[in-house]
């Protein structure tokens, strides 16, 4: 197993603990969050949309994800702990019942499909590098059911979106770029970025409970 894993997954329980906690302070409304998503539809709501920054790659999809994940997601670029201009700049524009809300309402959206115990293995390269990342310790054995809902689902997440997530967590110099994630970029930082591409374009290839939503206004 990787060396860094046991310390990590002590600060995970008690980072996940203390997220948990504070998830529970506020209840989350979905139809409510339903009507406070206009600024997030312009991207997340868009099938294929793409944002060139800091390159170009296809938004996250975030219908079936966690709303613990989210929230804590909102708050992250909120504080500054993920630096990204313009998702700083709405993080900050939301109130903490705006935050619960949203993430109920995406939450509520996924595709409540349900998924095998076990991912589907991959190249022999992939499999290497997950084992040595020890991503199956967070995210589940299938990537979409991680041990706390504080963590992401990852499966069939888009790749260049991953990609572009983990290249962001071995970010420590730049003022608008990176993610201050200790254990992630403990993590991320033990690969190449093309490793990184490979351990991304597997995660996306997998069946997963993701996906955009797109109103249909824009269809």
């Amino acid at each position: 197993m990787n060396k860094f894993l046991p310390s990590l997954l002590l600060l995970l329980a008690s980072t996940g603990t203390t997220l948990s906690a504070m998830a529970q302070d506020i209840k989350g409304d979905p139809l409510a969050g339903s009507k406070k998503n206009a600024l997030c539809v312009g991207c997340h709501g868009i099938k294929g949309f793409h944002t060139a920054f800091p390159e170009t790659h296809q938004v996250p999809k975030l219908s079936g994800q966690s709303a613990p994940y989210i929230m804590a997601a909102l708050q992250a670029y909120k504080s500054g702990e993920r630096k990204h201009p313009s998702m700083r700049t709405l993080a900050s524009s939301l109130t903490a019942q705006d935050i619960a809300d949203l993430a109920a309402y995406y939450e509520s959206t996924g595709t409540g499909v349900t998924l095998a115990p076990q991912a589907q293995p991959g190249s022999a390269k992939a499999a290497e590098l997950v084992t040595k990342a020890g991503c199956t310790s967070c995210h589940g054995e299938n990537f979409s059911k991680p041990i706390s809902p504080t963590y992401p689902k990852i499966a069939g997440q888009h790749g260049d979106y991953l990609y572009v997530a983990l290249k962001a967590y071995k970010t420590t110099d730049k003022p608008l770029i990176g993610r201050g994630n200790a254990i992630m970029g403990g993590i991320a930082k033990q690969f190449s970025n093309a490793e990184l591409k490979v351990l991304a374009d597997y995660v996306a290839s997998l069946p997963g409970e993701l996906q955009t939503v797109q109103p249909a206004r824009f269809k």
